[in-house]
Parts: C-alpha cells; sequence; structure tokens
C-alpha cells in the first residue's frame, strides 16, 4: 500500500475517533439521575479573574446515589463555586452547609427520560454524519491521486474498502456507546 493512502486512512481514522470521543464527552454532561463528578466537569468558576474549571477550585465527591458534594478549597469561594453551578445548563440548586455545597440531583421524570433519549440519539446522528463526511473525504483525496496517476485504479478501489472498514467499525462504536446511554437514561 502507498503511502499516500495510508496517510489518508491515518488522517481518517484520527477524525473519526475524535468524533466519537465528542460524543462521548457529550453524553457524560447528560445526567442519567445518578450523580457522578464528571457531570460538573465543564463548569468554569471565577478564580482571582479567571475562568477555572471547578475541579480546580473544589474538590468533588459522591454523598449519595443522588448528591454530589462540593467542597471549595478557600471558603470565600463556596458562593461563588454555588452560583456557577446554579447558572449552569444542568438546571441544579446547590445548598450551602458550611464548607459544603450539597448538590441533589431531582428525580428524572419519564418524560424527561425521554426527552434526553430523543437528544442522544441526535447527537448519535451528528456523529454519524461526521464519520460518513471524513469518509467521503478521504474517498476524495483517493480519486484525486489516482486521476494525477499517483496510485492505479486498483490502490483506489483497496484505499476505498479500508476506509468502508474504518467507517463501519466507527459508526458501530457510535452504536454501542448510545445504547449504553440509552440504557443509562431509562434505568429508574
Amino acid at each position: 500500500m502507498s503511502e499516500m493512502i495510508e496517510m489518508i486512512q491515518t488522517d481518517a481514522e484520527e477524525r473519526m475517533d475524535k468524533s466519537v470521543k465528542a460524543l462521548k464527552e457529550d453524553f457524560i454532561k447528560i445526567r442519567s439521575g445518578r450523580a457522578h463528578t464528571s457531570l460538573l466537569e465543564h463548569i468554569n468558576v471565577p478564580y482571582y479573574g479567571t475562568d477555572t474549571p471547578i475541579n480546580q477550585t473544589a474538590n468533588i465527591t459522591i454523598l449519595d446515589p443522588r448528591t454530589i458534594g462540593v467542597a471549595p478549597y478557600e471558603k470565600n469561594m463556596a458562593s461563588i463555586v454555588e452560583k456557577a453551578i446554579r447558572n449552569s445548563d444542568l438546571g441544579l440548586n446547590p445548598t450551602n452547609v458550611g464548607n459544603l455545597l450539597r448538590v441533589p440531583l431531582p428525580p428524572m421524570t419519564e418524560e424527561r427520560r425521554r426527552d434526553l433519549v430523543k437528544v442522544v440519539r441526535h447527537d448519535a446522528e451528528k456523529a454519524r454524519v461526521a464519520i460518513r463526511n471524513i469518509r467521503r473525504d478521504g474517498n476524495h483525496d483517493l480519486k484525486e491521486l489516482m486521476n494525477d496517476k499517483e496510485i492505479s485504479k486498483d490502490e483506489e478501489h483497496h484505499g476505498e474498502e479500508i476506509i468502508q472498514k474504518l467507517t463501519n467499525k466507527m459508526i458501530a462504536q457510535v452504536d454501542s456507546v448510545l445504547q449504553e446511554k440509552e440504557a443509562e437514561l431509562m434505568e429508574v
């Protein structure tokens, strides 16, 4: 296999892998009703004039299956961290108990679960489309190489087969991640 085909394949694989990783990161932010520390990871807190990730300003722990504990490293940061959590897109309402913020997760209704399943299915479909677009780009690059007489028709066909196998593998990963998240969301 020519070096150029390998470069196209490697580029496609890296880009497809990034699409799957981005989907996984998006899914972490969608809560299932169970407490987990990664739920708050994307929240930034103003810390001495700089937006800082919450886990660099406070210790985040699980107090029980439905409650996250947030203990700011500095006492004067408690109200600032509390406000950042409250103003996030998660719809959480922390309560301040001394040096600890208790962040209860409200129970999810059946309707909310179904809405979230629709959201994750939509996100998964966007990831599949992104992967197919990367396949299209790779096949286009192979066709250009063939048209420029840098590879033969057989090499182009072989390259397309490799990229299709890669596409199938990555879409299967997206489907697997989606199934796990749907099961997690529908779990009561």
